[in-house]
């Protein structure tokens, strides 16, 4: 089993920078495809950026240039770095950690992010 917990969310205003944290209960980004999702009021959940267990990085088209993922093994922590953040980037982000040697996938509760003037 994994825990997941999301940090970092908050009321910025556009143009404004915030970074999410989600820290794990153990180490796993060896073992596990980690990305971060974003879900707003009435849209369905979509993939914002992920990194493999291997490392390899990608952000989604719209945010490519302003977010960018990364993992510290040594905390058991992946950041979203979100910077230039615009109206449109309002919504629940959420971490997520799916196994490459087992069954698991594991979701975090989510952090509000709200990009208002």
């Amino acid at each position: 089993q994994v825990q997941l917990v999301e940090s970092g969310g908050g009321l910025v205003q556009p143009g404004g920078s915030l970074r999410l944290s989600c820290a794990a209960s153990r180490n796993i980004f060896n073992t596990h495809d980690t990305g971060w999702y974003r879900q707003a009021p009435g849209k369905q959940r979509e993939l914002v950026a992920r990194i493999s267990f291997i490392g390899k990085a990608n952000v989604q088209d719209s945010v490519k240039g302003r977010f960018s993922i990364s993992t510290d093994n040594a905390k058991n922590t992946m950041y979203l770095e979100m910077n230039n953040l615009k109206p449109a980037d309002t919504a629940l982000y959420s971490c997520n950690a799916h196994s490459r040697f087992s069954n698991g996938d594991y979701w975090g509760q989510g952090t509000q992010v709200t990009v208002s003037s």
